[in-house]
């Protein structure tokens, strides 16, 4: 192999590598900025690319993701002169990858500068309580403001957060007590309510339990007095059939005075002090205590026999 084959065969080689590192493959959500001789020449998207060795250049690489920029907090004056310290997210996405290349020199450190503007502009405009309360506006406001100042640089602005707002030391201290009492008048509040619920959970069950004991009041009475009311009817049931079973017998006047003598006996054994005796009764009663005697005294009573 002559120096010239050898020549070439470098040659070759040197070449391949060369085109081998001129090819370019641009991955999803990048875009790639190429210059040609030191001019903006075009923008790669996703893809294979070849670029021109030794003439081209790819000047940026550029992601097309939503991106967060997270600024430190910035000192801000209210409309009533207090100072405090607010920090704010900023997500944007690039949609000109020229612009965003050749617009500005620095994008985050201008997006960066421009948030702490605008957010002193819009805070000097509103009192510590507006500031506290209106997140949403003040968010709306930057979000509008910063979009379209970054729009020359190829750069939309999604979205703007203020993510904490610091007041004084004092003013923290203040809202911490009035946020605690706000607390314990709430647990005020509710152990009220616990306690107002408990009391009428033990009244109703104490009229409820009231009511139980009338209602089984009311029955033992009502089972009483069918009781008694039973009773009586049964004692004058059995006097009737007494009173019929002696009309059926037909009693003589002997045996009717007796039965009379009996009830008389039971009605003087009570505690009546004056009782008025019939005089049927009187001489049943003079017959009876014949008798008697008859029974105590037989031997006298055989010698009047004879």
């Amino acid at each position: 192999m002559g120096p010239m084959e050898i020549a070439l065969i470098v040659i070759g080689i040197i070449a391949v590598i060369v085109v081998i590192r001129n090819i370019r493959v641009v991955q999803q959500a990048k875009a790639y900025v190429v210059e040609r001789l030191g001019a903006y020449k075009t923008t790669w998207g996703v893809g294979l690319h070849f670029k021109v060795p030794f003439i081209e250049r790819v000047a940026k690489v550029v992601s097309l993701k939503e991106q967060v920029a997270d600024f430190q907090p910035q000192p801000v004056i209210t409309k009533d002169n207090v100072t405090m310290q607010i920090d704010t997210v900023v997500y944007f996405e690039i949609t000109d990858p020229k612009l965003y290349t050749y617009g500005i020199e620095n994008p985050m450190t201008a997006i960066e500068n421009l948030s702490a503007t605008t957010l002193r502009n819009i805070i000097g405009e509103l009192e510590l309580d507006q500031t506290l309360t209106s997140r949403d506006i003040i968010n709306s406001k930057m979000r509008s403001i910063l979009d379209e100042a970054t729009d020359p640089w190829g750069i939309k602005v999604n979205r703007v957060e203020l993510k904490n707002i610091l007041p004084p030391k004092e003013i923290q201290n203040a809202m911490e007590k009035q946020m605690k009492a706000e607390r314990e008048r709430r647990e005020a509040i509710l152990r009220a309510e616990g306690e107002k619920k408990s009391a009428i959970l033990i009244a109703e069950g104490e009229k409820e339990s009231a009511i139980l004991r009338g209602e089984a009041k009311k029955q033992a009475a009502i089972l009483e007095a069918e009781g008694h009311a039973e009773a009586i009817l049964k004692v004058q049931e059995a006097t009737a059939e007494g009173i019929r079973r002696i009309n059926e017998a037909a009693p003589s006047d002997a045996v009717i005075r007796i039965k009379a003598l009996e009830a008389f006996a039971a009605a003087a054994d009570g505690k009546a002090t004056k009782i008025i005796i019939p005089s049927e009764i009187q001489g049943l009663a003079g017959l009876a205590e014949g008798i008697v005697q008859a029974v105590k005294n037989p031997v006298d009573n055989q010698e009047i026999a004879q």
